[in-house]
């Protein structure tokens, strides 16, 4: 692991890289720090080099001026940005050029998961959940049945019709028609869940504070408690295949995983 040089003093939100080279942050900027209220709140970096160089990307204007939180790619060429004020931007050619999409709701985007289909989920407070299937072209609003009180920060979609959204308290809603009508699961913890991931319709993950993390393999009707070895708030988790996957939280901590090995605590 080889540690570059700071790129900025602002809050990295998110990353992605398409490949060994070309990659991108979510960067929030200090309000505090702000001179005027027409500096950017957010903006993107993106790298092409494998992070040596970064060349910055404001999405804001006169009209807008959002602050951005997650980042999702499907593929070198396909993205979507979103966060404040169910703001949303995409990208169909690597980044070249960001399009405003019809917004979808009001209320802060938290994650999303898309399908290179075009099939898509953005959840975030209020109990948002909306579905796409045109890769954002148009949105439709999910009905979440019992999850007034819910405020969803990561989904995670399997195929055109199965998907899974996590939240606070932990809630874990799950749908079986594309996203249009949501079903409460039962996780038997009430800690907050910040991520999670299915590897196929039968087998998933979720991770939370308290290092918590969730496991089922029955599609969520059984979530059983997993022992990984720290306290710390887990933050995001991800998989190559069924049989290697990481997590990664607060204070440098990383959990790996293998179907021969437990989950391990790097420091």
């Amino acid at each position: 692991m080889e540690k570059l040089s700071p790129l900025t003093r602002d809050t990295l939100r998110d990353v992605y890289f398409a490949d060994e080279n070309v990659g991108w942050l979510v960067v929030e900027r200090d309000l505090l720090k702000l001179k005027t209220n027409d500096e950017p709140r957010s903006y993107l970096l993106k790298t092409e080099d494998g992070g040596f160089s970064w060349r910055r990307i404001f999405l804001s204007n006169k009209d807008i001026n959002p602050r951005l939180v997650r980042l999702v790619f499907t593929d070198s060429q396909h993205g979507w940005v979103f966060g404040e004020s169910g703001i949303v931007f995409a990208t169909s050619d690597g980044g070249g050029h960001w399009m405003r999409q019809a917004s979808p709701t009001k209320h802060l985007l938290l994650g999303g998961a898309f399908a290179l289909d075009g099939h898509g989920l953005l959840v975030g407070a209020g109990a948002t959940i909306v579905q796409t299937s045109n890769a954002g072209a148009t949105w439709q609003t999910g009905f979440v049945r019992d999850g007034e009180n819910a405020r969803f920060t990561s989904a995670s979609f399997v195929g055109a019709n199965f998907g899974w959204a996590v939240g606070n308290a932990g809630q874990i809603f799950a749908t079986r028609d594309a996203g249009r009508t949501w079903f409460a699961q039962r996780s038997n913890v009430e800690t907050d869940l910040l991520d999670v991931k299915f590897i196929n319709a039968s087998e998933g993950w979720a991770v939370g504070v308290n290092g918590l993390v969730l496991h089922t393999t029955d599609g969520g009707a059984r979530w059983l408690a997993e022992s990984s070895s720290t306290s710390h708030v887990l933050q995001r988790i991800f998989f190559v295949d069924r049989d290697h996957g990481w997590i990664v939280g607060f204070g440098g901590t990383i959990l790996r995983y293998g179907r021969a090995i437990a989950p391990q605590l790097k420091d």
